[in-house]
């Protein structure tokens, strides 16, 4: 049995997997949703120094407490670099990593480092004025490629300010997450703000997936989405 450890992205939370959970489950996998500290069900511990140091740590404690292995590591946009530092210090846990749209970060580069310039800079626009300096607002969902009712109806309330830190933060890296193989699902109905990330993947020689949707495929095409994760899991 594998164990897929399903990490989200800026704003959301682990329940932003619902609809794809039950596609592993019944597969025959485990599957663990965690929410980030100061994320969503965990945002009453947001603070100015949560950063990807605290994401990760996270994370590795899920790792150690519950004594996983065989995992499928998966980390949506943001949580690439989350899930490349994990595989770096725990590579013997990790059967697999996937960056869902995702950051493909090297050592000493941060989330913001890795955006196209007029994004970064948005972001930091609005880190600067209504982010007080130390949060990323919430984004508007239809930029992200969600455009159903239902859809937006779902997120927008469970959506929560993302730290800052987490993207100004630079991943430090031994090298041992290059032990752990990799591949990329890249989300192809929307601005694809990650293209330069699936183009270094592809460099890197790692398998890359097109799923015909929006950033946030795990919400609006879950049965394509759970399909990749699953054929992942058999590399």
């Amino acid at each position: 049995m594998i164990t897929y450890v399903l990490l989200h992205g800026a704003w959301h939370g682990g329940w932003v997997w619902r609809r794809v959970v039950p596609d592993l489950r019944a597969a025959g996998h485990q599957v663990l949703a965690p929410t980030l500290t100061g994320l969503s069900d965990r945002a009453h511990l947001i603070n100015p120094s949560v950063g990807l140091d605290t994401h990760v740590r996270d994370v590795v404690a899920l790792l150690d407490a519950a004594e996983l292995s065989d995992v499928v590591l998966v980390g949506h946009s943001y949580a690439g670099q989350v899930i490349t530092a994990v595989a770096d210090q725990r590579p013997r846990s990790v059967r697999a990593r996937v960056y869902l749209d995702a950051f493909v970060g090297n050592d000493g580069e941060a989330a913001i480092d890795l955006l196209p310039a007029t994004v970064a800079d948005h972001y930091r626009e609005a880190v600067a004025g209504p982010g007080f300096g130390w949060l990323i607002p919430v984004r508007q969902l239809p930029a992200l490629g969600v455009t159903e009712a239902a859809d937006l109806a779902w997120l927008g309330p469970r959506l929560t300010p993302h730290p800052w830190l987490s993207y100004t933060q630079p991943l430090a890296l031994r090298g041992d997450h290059r032990d752990v193989p990799a591949r990329f699902i890249e989300c192809t109905e929307w601005a694809r703000v990650f293209r330069g990330q699936a183009e270094r993947a592809r460099a890197a020689g790692w398998p890359v997936t097109a799923v015909p949707t929006g950033h946030e495929a795990m919400v609006t095409a879950p049965s394509a989405l759970a399909t990749a994760l699953l054929d992942a899991g058999r590399q």
